[in-house]
């Protein structure tokens, strides 16, 4: 596995994977902060056009991600998880309704949980989904870090629209 730091506005992350699969993306804080492993390969060279497009992204020059991702997890977590990429920049959804858009109307709980687990966060915009009352809920970056990720999106999202 290889892996690389890319300086963010909301800290470095620690990009990992294979020579063409980008498997892991590590929040600075909150329980989905990481560090690479001891037979991990620092280089930068796997994931340039990751930390391109990242780039793109805090700028607000870029909504959607083109690249190639090889996350791990179960069946139903991997298909949270594509559900997750149908989130439009700059919006929002619930647990809720991932859960019925999968047909597991009643898997709000474990549909929170395979989003908590996301090891692609940003790219897979696990940050989208929020409680059904409107509440930040639980995020591995963290809260602030979940709500500046939004803001970003939203600020760019009207300039869009408005441009």
């Amino acid at each position: 596995m290889y892996y690389c730091y890319l300086d963010t506005p909301i800290g470095d992350l620690l990009l990992a994977g294979e020579d063409d699969a980008l498997c892991l993306v590590g929040f600075p804080e909150g329980s989905m902060r990481r560090e690479p492993e001891n037979d991990w390969i620092y280089s930068e060279k796997p994931f340039a056009e990751a930390r391109r497009q990242l780039g793109e992204y805090f700028a607000g020059k870029r909504q959607a991600f083109d690249l190639k991702l090889n996350p791990n997890g179960t069946e139903f977590q991997l298909r949270v998880l594509e559900e997750l990429q149908r989130i439009p920049y700059g919006s929002t959804t619930t647990y809720g309704d991932i859960a019925t858009r999968i047909g597991r109307p009643k898997a709000v709980r474990a549909v929170g949980a395979a989003n908590g687990r996301n090891p692609i966060p940003i790219i897979i915009p696990c940050h989208r989904v929020i409680g059904s009352t409107g509440k930040m809920t639980g995020f591995g970056g963290g809260i602030p870090t979940k709500e500046a990720l939004l803001r970003l999106e939203l600020e760019h999202s009207q300039f869009q629209q408005s441009a």
